[in-house]
């Protein structure tokens, strides 16, 4: 009995250790292909949003290159995560405290990043609708990289349950209000120009026929952000719901893996969504996947 009981631990040796999953075999191989190809996946796309903002100079724009900050979060979730996850399958971590230290640590500043790129994203278009006679001058590519910068760079260590809360709403609940509230005011103002250039009768100017198309395309490239968002929304908001309610999940390994899993989902729905609602992505994907990229001017390509 004693030796079925050690059996079942990750370290039989340690009377304190962790039980193995007693999942079903044929259960954990699935679990392995879908992380397994979830990871390859996440990182191809993401891999050719990375080469197609870089290398194509008609791309490179300040919105770009916040979607270029966001690639290359999702590549590393892709690359780094997901793996984790798949380690941690049969609920046993074989690699030591420290590299489970580090895979936190890191885990959490990849997933910072992607809530600081979406809420820059937010401003971006807020500006951009809502104050578009100032997005030029305002929204540099100089400032967007600064900002990312300083994104990226972010750093907390949650020690307590006082940090804990601290970067709960650090984290999450300041910055999804953040977009929520700048997403809301996008959507009205949207609806409201919308309405102004179907009840537009009177014959325009050139010059105000360019300004109606350049509105036009910001707000279609606010309707494809605004469903990137809420994609993010949807897969993030499960993991953070149970600290809100003041849950304790952290001895649930199963349900915990779960909650990683659909969280790192949205690295790979986003380029995705790219592909279905921007046709220079579509562009830039034949481009790369023929090699054209390779020759001498393929960056000045016209891709927008």
């Amino acid at each position: 009995m004693e030796t079925m009981e050690g059996a079942e631990l990750c370290f039989p040796q340690l009377n304190t250790s962790c039980r193995k999953s007693m999942r079903p075999h044929y259960d954990n191989m699935l679990l392995y292909i879908l992380l397994s190809s979830s990871s390859l996946i996440t990182v191809s796309l993401n891999m050719l949003v990375i080469i197609s903002i870089s290398h194509f100079r008609d791309l490179h724009t300040p919105t770009n290159f916040l979607l270029l900050s966001l690639a290359v979060s999702d590549f590393l979730v892709g690359l780094l995560l997901i793996p984790g996850v798949i380690l941690v399958i049969g609920e046993c971590w074989y690699l030591g405290n420290i590299m489970c230290a580090f895979y936190v640590y890191v885990s959490f500043i990849i997933t910072s990043s992607s809530v600081g790129n979406m809420v820059l994203i937010s401003v971006d278009r807020y500006v951009a609708i809502c104050d578009p006679l100032r997005y030029p001058t305002s929204i540099t590519p100089r400032r967007v990289k600064i900002c990312v910068t300083l994104c990226d760079g972010e750093c907390v260590i949650v020690i307590n349950y006082i940090t804990g809360y601290v970067d709960l709403v650090v984290s999450f609940i300041g910055p999804v209000t953040v977009i929520i509230v700048l997403y809301s005011r996008v959507f009205v103002v949207a609806v409201s120009q919308a309405r102004a250039m179907r009840s537009h009768i009177v014959t325009v100017t050139h010059r105000r026929s360019v300004t109606v198309t350049v509105k036009k395309s910001e707000m279609k490239a606010a309707r494809t952000l605004g469903i990137v968002i809420v994609v993010f929304l949807v897969c993030y908001c499960p993991y953070y719901l149970p600290s809100l309610a003041g849950q304790d999940t952290s001895s649930e390994a199963s349900y915990l893996s779960f909650l990683f899993l659909l969280l790192y989902c949205n690295s790979l729905l986003n380029p995705v969504i790219y592909a279905f609602f921007y046709p220079w992505f579509r562009k830039a994907i034949k481009l790369i996947v023929t090699l054209n990229i390779l020759q001498s001017d393929s960056s000045e390509a016209k891709i927008l």
